[in-house]
């Protein structure tokens, strides 16, 4: 039986075999104990036929996971699910650990259309499927269905007053830059403070113990 991404391999999946040196590949990568495979996890791009030798590119820690970036959220972050398809992610070319910008668009009430950079530096948890498969894993259907990246509590409320917002063609747009811009990424921060305040406009705080719990957009 094949192994697929993100599995974590047992005992009962490794067995061993004798074979002549001419006939693998004979480099440093080749694994050839079981210790060094049982426990570890399958990349989530890779799915190992079964028969096959191990190779230790094919293999990750379960710090590695794609979800154990999500365990280590620091205090007052929060995850954020931004939906995307094909056509916004670029034909599928945000990845994890990419360093994305986030662009707003809006229509204000003169029929006015707002568009610019609302957030930088965004690092890219994770880019999964429908189903919740990492979608550049081999059980994934391949199709961008969310973008996961974690952001301050403040610009997290942001963006969801501006998910709630049921007028003006609210869109949260996705841009993906350069390989430098992730290498050496900046502070996180809000660029247009001319959105906030347009979002900020358009919703009320909850409070509470002050005589309301909803908030409240036009």
């Amino acid at each position: 039986m094949s192994i697929a991404g993100n599995t974590e391999i047992t005992a009962d999946m490794v067995g061993s075999i004798a074979v002549s040196k001419s006939m693998v590949e004979t480099t440093s990568s080749l694994i050839t104990s079981h210790i060094e495979v049982v426990g570890k996890y399958v990349k989530y791009d890779t799915t190992i036929p079964e028969g096959s030798l191990f190779y230790r590119p094919q293999l990750m820690t379960s710090e590695e996971l794609p979800n154990s970036i999500i365990k280590d959220i620091p205090e007052n972050y929060t995850v954020y699910s931004l939906k995307v398809d094909m056509h916004s992610t670029y034909g599928n070319s945000i990845m994890p650990n990419d360093f994305i910008d986030l662009y707003f668009k809006a229509v204000d009430d003169n029929n006015y259309i707002i568009f610019g950079k609302f957030i930088e530096s965004i690092k890219v948890l994770a880019v999964k499927d429908s189903t919740g498969h990492h979608v550049f894993s081999s059980s994934s259907n391949h199709v961008p269905a969310e973008l996961l990246f974690a952001v301050k509590d403040e610009y997290f409320l942001l963006l969801r007053k501006a998910g709630y917002i049921r007028t003006n063609s609210i869109e949260i747009v996705p841009v993906p830059r350069n390989k430098n811009y992730t290498d050496k990424p900046g502070d996180t921060q809000i660029t247009s403070e001319e959105i906030r305040a347009f979002i900020n406009a358009k919703a009320i705080d909850a409070r509470q113990n002050e005589g309301t719990d909803v908030t409240i957009t036009d």
